[in-house]
């Protein structure tokens, strides 16, 4: 039975060989296949009637001329490299792909392929048995999204339910998951789309596009690790931030004037908590226009930021997209001579209310306009600002329903609304960062999206929008920040204690403890309710926040090299089990789906403000329990005390940490020795320790210092550093976990005998977090561990235990 309202690819007519691919000519459609690398394969299928342009914002890389094997025969084309296998059947063309091995890894419905209704093309899949589907970035639900259906359509929605979807941001890239096998699908296309993994049907799982071409990228690999290392070299991978943005960072909707900015900034130093940012809201703004100040409220800002600098702070300012249809006002007057604004199919300038009022709104589309937004911000910059924050950028208006017929550049392809909505962040984003770096000749800017779509990680860290005080929405958060990770967008958060609400002491206490483990950490909080500074919720929260944030700038040398590592492979901060234990079934039980590595290393296991013993999951593997040292057996369910100062954190046996063994006022002060923690494991393991000077671009130069430290049973090797930069570390205190070494017990550094000396572990951890009398404490509250320090750190360095 055929109907006339589903039109499928139909059969198969011709076949011809293209540069880096095939194109199949069927009855109904164009079927274009490209070879982009040994493991992604490119499909693109177009109507006849269509002359679809070969454009994409999200995709930076290009096929790289890989061989591949074309066979024909009558009942199916064979396209096939070293590592993936494309076969079309001929009678209706079906496509199915599958390893090098010729085991299956994903195939279309028989009976509807590729199918289109009017405008709207689908790909109906065969459901895998026991298969499972992660990622899709910015999206509430399970880590496990089968039996789901999420739409791509960025969307302001302020304080979402739990459960709320479309929300701010659309990465349409998934990974499936079956029978040992795993592969990634990326949808290369700006539309409304729908993904679907077998939500109200038992048959296929599917993926639409509302409109223009059907583009996906189909990725193959050994592991979820490498089709994140395929997806980010596709997509791109977010330069190293600066250093100070890896700090703590203090925001309010609103602090209403410079002189309430300064006296916060002062408080942090004299109660000895690290902060390196400072934000300001819509209110520093004169009526709310972009890139202006309130002369009132926010004069002087050039002296006053000055000031705030000497204080070890730096300044992140807002920017919204509405400029104010204002005669006079410099910025809409500059836009409108550069015609830089959205506009009608008859040329007049769209308009919405927003913030301001009425406002226009820059097309970003456009390479003229994303140049003349670029030039807008080097007033600021020459104030001193470093940092810029792109809000209400879906874009969002009052009414929420932007027409459809408005007309983008889209770098002069001419799109409308439909398909441009969904990238109009990603642009403003690459704008924002684009002349930041410009403007500030050398140092690196920090810019923070709300919005955003696939490749965002290339300008912008993400923070997930207008949360709530609540339980639900700190665990949500953790499953968030894990799902835009394993979508390529790495350096992401949200807002501690929740936007909307107001939280109590307990729930702000938790997630700071939460946060600092995670790899964007801000303080944020709307009007109307109470501040969110650390001291705002009494002084037991004010402890635990303290403590565990002088944690956070303790652990900047390690977090900083697994940046450098995302930078270098695209592999997440925050790491969802799934990348390293996508077998194992517990990880996807909701108990213990939020459950994250942070690094390499540490496990976190959140949990909710009101929980006093917490059940957590150790996967496969030894682990150490973070404060004690008490030594776990992994693939095992354990019960754990969690006062409200102590969230669960386990360290992998293996491990090596790099930290410093004391902080300062923000991420530029710090001891010159560095405390390296290494934990006793089975297996060899190693850590790639990075350093440069953490604001300029001359990383880029070759000028850092990069060591391998690799760990086996028996021997701790530190490779030779290469690179031009001097570390600022002059000696490494090397702390010996789970080894059970006795005080005076000889190592051998280089061959030469060095005695091993017994210190507590509060001597390295502000483990006030675990004060004498709390459960898990040692009886005199000091755990000890056995150390070593060595002076001379440009050799090769060998230690025999």
């Amino acid at each position: 039975m055929r109907s006339d309202l589903n039109v499928s690819a139909g059969d198969l007519v011709s076949v011809r060989r293209i540069e880096n691919g095939v194109v199949l000519e069927a009855e109904n459609c164009s079927l274009e296949i490209k070879v982009y690398a040994a493991e992604i394969f490119r499909v693109s299928l177009s109507r006849s009637n269509c002359n679809d342009p070969d454009f994409s914002y999200a995709v930076k890389s290009r096929p790289d001329g890989v061989p591949f094997n074309l066979v024909e025969s009558p009942e199916n084309i064979c396209i096939e490299t070293e590592s993936l296998k494309l076969v079309a059947d001929c009678k209706p063309v079906r496509l199915s792909f599958y390893d090098k091995n010729g085991a299956l890894l994903s195939e279309e419905d028989k009976s509807f392929g590729t199918s289109w209704i009017g405008d709207q093309t689908t790909v109906y899949r065969r459901l895998q048995p026991c298969e499972r589907f992660v990622g899709l970035g910015e999206k509430t639900g399970n880590l496990d999204r089968t039996g789901s259906a999420y739409t791509n359509w960025n969307t302001d929605h302020f304080a979402y339910p739990v459960n709320a979807d479309p929300l701010y941001l659309s990465v349409p890239f998934f990974m499936g998951m079956h029978g040992g096998l795993a592969y990634g699908l990326f949808l290369d296309n700006s539309s409304r789309s729908v993904f679907n993994f077998g939500a109200s049907n038992s048959r296929f799982s599917f993926f639409s596009a509302e409109f223009g071409p059907m583009r996906y990228f189909f990725i193959h690999g050994t592991s979820i690790r490498k089709i994140i290392e395929a997806y980010t070299w596709l997509t791109g991978r977010m330069p190293l931030p600066p250093i100070w943005s890896l700090g703590y960072q203090q925001c309010r909707y609103s602090y209403m004037t410079f002189a309430e900015v300064i006296r916060i900034a002062e408080t942090f130093r004299e109660k000895n908590i690290p902060c390196d940012v400072i934000y300001l809201d819509i209110h520093h703004m004169d009526a709310y226009k972009s890139f202006t100040w309130d002369r009132r409220r926010f004069g002087r800002p050039a002296s006053r930021i000055r000031k705030l600098k000497k204080l070890g702070f730096r300044v992140v300012t807002i920017l919204d997209p509405g400029i104010k249809v204002e005669k006079g006002y410099h910025v809409y007057e500059s836009g409108k001579a550069h015609e830089a604004f959205l506009k009608y199919p008859d040329g007049e300038d769209y308009a919405a209310e927003v913030w301001p009022g009425l406002c226009v709104f820059p097309d970003f589309t456009n390479p003229r306009a994303r140049a003349w937004w670029g030039r807008m911000l080097e007033d600021f910059i020459q104030d001193g600002v470093e940092g810029f924050w792109n809000d209400m950028n879906e874009p969002a208006t009052w009414g929420q329903c932007v027409p459809e017929l408005l007309e983008f550049d889209y770098d002069g392809i001419r799109a409308p609304h439909k398909t441009a909505r969904n990238v109009y962040g990603l642009q403003m984003a690459r704008s924002t960062y684009e002349g930041a770096r410009k403007g500030m000749q050398g140092r690196r800017p920090f810019v923070l999206t709300r919005s955003g779509f696939a490749g965002v990680q290339n300008y912008a860290a993400v923070w997930t929008g207008d949360n709530v005080s609540s339980d639900d929405h700190m665990l949500l958060g953790a499953r968030l920040i894990n799902s835009l990770g394993l979508s390529g967008i790495a350096f992401a958060g949200n807002d501690v204690a929740g936007f909307e609400g107001e939280a109590d002491p307990a729930l702000f206490a938790r997630w700071i403890s939460t946060a600092v483990f995670t790899p964007f950490v801000r303080g944020h909080t709307m009007l109307n309710s109470r501040s969110a500074e650390p001291w705002s919720f009494g002084e037991e929260a004010e402890s635990v926040a303290k403590r565990y944030i002088r944690l956070r700038y303790m652990l900047l040398p390690y977090i900083y090299s697994t940046f450098y590592e995302c930078s270098r492979d695209g592999m997440p901060v925050c790491r969802s089990l799934a990348i390293d234990y996508a077998e194992d079934q517990k990880i996807y039980d909701r108990r213990y789906q939020h459950q994250y590595l942070f690094g390499e290393s540490f496990l976190v296991a959140p949990v909710s403000s009101t929980t006093e013993i917490a059940k957590a999951y150790l996967p496969k593997g030894d682990w150490y329990d973070f404060y004690s040292d008490k030594y776990e057996k992994g693939s095992n369910e354990i019960f754990v005390e969690t006062p409200l100062g102590k969230i669960p954190v386990f360290v992998k046996a293996g491990a090596v940490i790099p930290m410093q063994s004391k902080v300062g006022r923000n991420s530029e002060f710090g001891s010159d020795c560095m405390a390296l923690h290494i934990y006793r494991g089975n297996a060899d393991s190693s850590f790639v320790y990075y350093e440069d000077d953490g604001i300029s671009f001359d990383y880029e130069k070759g000028i850092y210092y990069k060591r391998e430290i690799s760990l086996t049973r028996d021997k701790l090797v530190f490779d030779r550093p290469t690179g031009k930069y001097e570390s600022r570390f002059k000696r490494i205190q090397i702390f010996f976990h789970g080894y059970g070494f006795k005080d005076n017990q000889k190592l051998l550094v280089n061959g030469k005998p060095i005695k091993t000396k017994n210190m507590p572990i509060r001597d390295f951890i502000p483990t006030s977090i675990m004060e004498p009398g709390r459960p898990g404490s040692a009886s005199d509250g000091l755990i000890k561990t056995s150390a070593i320090t060595i002076e001379n750190l440009w050799e090769k360095i060998m230690i025999d235990f």
